[in-house]
């Protein structure tokens, strides 16, 4: 046996073991849930599953802490540390190569949902069992990832703790000093150097975990036949709903910053795979809300809670998969892992499914129609539009899925972004309306001279906002023609109009009284969100506008951007750009990060 000298191989003992046994202990749970609900809450069986769920958490924070201990030791013998990271990497860029990795982010994600399933037992009570049993299974599925083991020729999961020896077949490994040569790491991607990525990650991925509970108590329902789940999932679907929406705002951050895309939001892949399960829960939740007050709608609130998790595994597999590697600026490489994702997807999706259509016809269902004044008909519209705008978000992004699967070669097409704009725009304008009529309408029945005594000031307001944006605030996209430029105005409106109508309605009726402030802080926030979107995305301007036809640097790099939108700097002379006159002072290189940086100053004229 070849000794290779200066290797620390005890982390990829501990390591490799603990996601062993991380595997086997919630497979030992799942088992003991489901024995427990089989004997009616056995209470040995129960003891069981939570000692055997304990020592699960307890393997992931072991893994979590060497994969951790091998980066920042610089142990590059290790591939995980030698594919990303370096020496030169401060400690915080150090936590952002844990999660550049699939192994890494598949990590996070166990440990997320190991924390919650910890939560589910301490609060769930009558629910513990079958939530948990639903919440195991799905751990076994993800911690399945983590395993790098071989059975005969077909490999399971990925090992966070091989050697690189062991992967990779260049000839100075097999040598026994080879760690003499192996200096350094290939460190981090240059991109993901940058605080956002030391943040946004933990939260994205606690986003992703959090629709497990959720999910959970839907399966638990449909496996007990018991609907008063409804109630006890609420907090749960609300903290879902806020991690991953502030989740997807801090990758926009991050983008907004990092990537090329003149913007916080490109209708990226890998953007509206985290999108569309959010807007799935964020339906989830109103569908909930209806079924609460009024006993309407819990056949679709099972049906929708379960899509909002299937769809995260979805976009998993979308991300992960390398399917859209020609298509997104930031979705991961294949590593052979198709298999065992489609594998997660379909054993998530097809037992809910399956058990869904079994119990379909038993799950209650009142048989009258909702009055149209009442405010659960118009939840339900806004349901059904955010609904149909994720389908078209979906559809659009599996482009490259349905070329792979039927041979075919449909083209995204050449304007992308508006190809989604055009279609988001209209379900942004119904949803702002909606948004602040629904918070004056009744459940059951709203009168209609109720109502117009409601909203006649909010709405007063509002159109006299309007106007005068209108006379202070021009707005000039005309590059899509006027049609959409009206839509812009329209949508405006509605923006204004859900802002005041939902700000007066906590003020004059909810008078500030905490349990009726929740929706009407979202709608805000939705509000002020949708308007700083409209008027920061149709005023954007190119400035550096080629009048001369030259551009030194496009030519010789023979690039695709248009040479009429671009200006080539040169050092230490003045360039006129609209109202600046701008000067290129050079370059430096930060010895932390080694990232290159531009002095440009900007004087205005």
């Amino acid at each position: 046996m070849q000794n290779y000298l200066g290797e620390n191989l005890l982390p990829s003992y501990i390591g490799h073991l603990s996601s062993i046994i991380s595997f086997v202990s919630v497979l030992l749970a799942c088992w003991s849930y489901y024995k427990s609900f089989k004997l009616n809450d056995d209470i040995i069986w129960k003891r069981i599953a939570r000692y055997s769920f304990f020592i699960h958490f307890l393997t992931v924070i072991i893994q979590f802490a060497v994969l951790f201990y091998i980066i920042h030791n610089h142990l590059f013998e290790y591939k995980y540390a030698y594919l990303h990271s370096d020496r030169s990497l401060s400690f915080q860029y150090l936590l952002s190569c844990f999660w550049e990795g699939q192994e890494g982010s598949f990590l996070l994600w166990t440990f997320w949902q190991a924390v919650l399933g910890l939560i589910l037992i301490k609060v769930a009570k009558s629910w513990e069992t079958t939530t948990m049993f639903v919440l195991s299974f799905v751990q076994i599925l993800l911690a399945a990832m983590l395993l790098g083991i071989y059975i005969s020729d077909f490999k399971i999961g990925l090992n966070a703790f091989s050697l690189l020896r062991n992967e990779m077949n260049w000839p100075f490994l097999s040598r026994p000093d080879y760690l003499l040569y192996l200096k350094d790491g290939t460190g981090l991607n240059t991109l993901l150097q940058n605080y956002w990525m030391v943040i946004h990650p933990p939260i994205l991925f606690l986003g992703f975990a959090s629709l497990l509970v959720p999910f959970s108590f839907a399966m638990a329902g449909l496996i007990k036949k018991d609907h008063t789940w409804t109630n006890v999932v609420l907090p749960f679907t609300n903290f879902a709903v806020g991690m991953l929406g502030l989740g997807i705002m801090m990758g926009a951050a991050w983008a907004y910053e990092s990537l090329s895309f003149g913007g916080y939001w490109a209708w990226d892949p890998v953007e509206n795979a985290s999108l569309v399960p959010w807007i799935l829960i964020l339906t989830s939740l109103h569908l909930n809300l209806i079924y609460v007050k009024t006993k309407r709608s819990l056949r679709i609130t099972y049906l929708f809670y379960g899509l909002s998790y299937i769809f995260i595994i979805y976009s998993s597999f979308l991300t992960r998969s390398g399917i859209l590697g020609d298509t997104s600026v930031h979705a991961f490489t294949d590593l052979g892992m198709n298999t065992q994702l489609l594998s997660f997807l379909f054993l998530t999706c097809l037992p809910f499914l399956i058990l869904y259509f079994i119990r379909y016809k038993s799950i209650p269902k009142i048989k009258n129609e909702e009055q149209v004044s009442s405010r659960e008909f118009w939840l339900l519209i806004a349901s059904i539009v955010l609904s149909i705008g994720a389908l078209i978000i979906i559809s659009k992004t599996s482009l490259p899925v349905f070329n792979k699967i039927f041979n075919t070669k449909i083209a995204q097409p050449e304007d992308a972004i508006y190809s989604y704009n055009q279609f988001a725009i209209l379900i942004g304008i119904i949803i702002a309306f909606l948004s602040g009529i629904t918070q004056f309408l009744k459940y059951k029945k709203t009168e209609f001279f109720y109502l117009k005594g409601k909203i006649k000031f909010p709405l007063i307001i509002s159109i006299a906002l309007f106007v005068l944006m209108i006379f202070l605030y021009k707005i000039n996209y005309i590059q899509k023609g006027t049609p959409y430029l009206i839509l812009i105005y329209i949508a405006i409106f509605t923006a204004i109009f859900t802002l005041i109508f939902n700000t007066w309605y906590l003020i004059k009726i909810a008078k500030g009284q905490l349990k009726f402030i929740g929706p009407s802080v979202a709608h805000i926030g939705f509000g002020l969100i949708l308007f700083s979107i409209l008027i920061s995305s149709t005023n954007k301007k190119i400035l550096s506008i080629n009048k001369n036809g030259d551009n030194l640097f496009l030519k010789s790099n023979k690039s695709a951007e248009n040479p009429a939108e671009n200006l080539t700097l040169i050092e230490g002379n003045s360039v006129s750009m609209q109202n600046y006159n701008v000067t290129y002072l050079g370059d430096s290189i930060n010895p932390k990060n080694q990232q290159k940086y531009f002095k440009i100053v900007f004087e205005n004229k």
